[in-house]
């Protein structure tokens, strides 16, 4: 039987890691803005019933935005069909889910006034992360994950698609951002390093610890 979702900050939930994104970890944003659903699900959840139960008590939803190719399965198309939402990824991506019907972004896109998704390249060519404004939260995908110290980290592997690209990304973040907008990262996956912290904070501050000219030349991490 599969675990309930848990609570994470205000209005946000994390989902268990799900086997069919190679142990992803997924996210609902829960927004009611004049009582009209506007629920942002932050890649996909193992669909079962626990999951459409827990969807269904808190309204649906209204985005369902994929991250990168390693967040996608084959829900996609269901939760679609259940909750007749709009399914974002950024346009490199599209092509993976020839059965479900695609909104895409290219640089940057405003879901909801308080939401916004942006790319980042480099994981994979069309990685994204969504930025929840009122909390301050970098819902960071695969972009950027916690080590086994749970500081964030982007992490090179075998399978990276451009390391200096994710890289330059990162450095963007650090510009873009300050200690006060953000302030909590919530990754796509490796969340047992966080142990019982359910999420990463003093992200900002933790992010400039980053070396990254050094990690530039780093070896491949499997």
């Amino acid at each position: 039987m599969s675990k309930e979702p848990r609570p994470v900050l205000n209005s946000v939930w994390a989902f268990p890691p799900n086997r069919d994104t190679l142990g992803g970890t997924a996210y609902l944003i829960v927004e009611n803005p004049q009582n009209i659903p506007q629920n942002i699900l932050i890649d996909c959840p193992s669909w079962d019933d626990r999951t459409r139960a827990f969807l269904e008590q808190n309204g649906g939803v209204r985005w369902l935005v994929l991250t990168h190719r390693q967040g996608m399965s084959s829900a996609a198309a269901s939760i679609q069909e259940r909750f007749g939402c709009q399914v974002l990824v950024q346009e490199q991506e599209a092509y993976l889910l020839p059965d479900v019907k695609i909104s895409t972004f290219s640089e940057r896109l405003a879901i909801t006034p308080s939401t916004q998704v942006f790319w980042t390249p480099g994981y994979s060519p069309g990685s994204a992360c969504v930025y929840y404004r009122p909390e301050g939260i970098l819902f960071s995908g695969r972009h950027l994950l916690p080590d086994a110290s749970g500081s964030p980290q982007p992490l090179r592997t075998a399978k990276t698609f451009h390391w200096p690209r994710q890289l330059d990304r990162v450095r963007q973040i650090l510009e873009r951002f300050d200690d006060d907008s953000l302030r909590y990262l919530c990754p796509g996956a490796n969340t047992g390093f966080l142990r019982q912290a359910r999420s990463i904070d003093r992200a900002y501050a933790k992010l400039q610890q980053l070396d990254l000219l050094a990690l530039r030349h780093a070896a491949v991490w499997i």
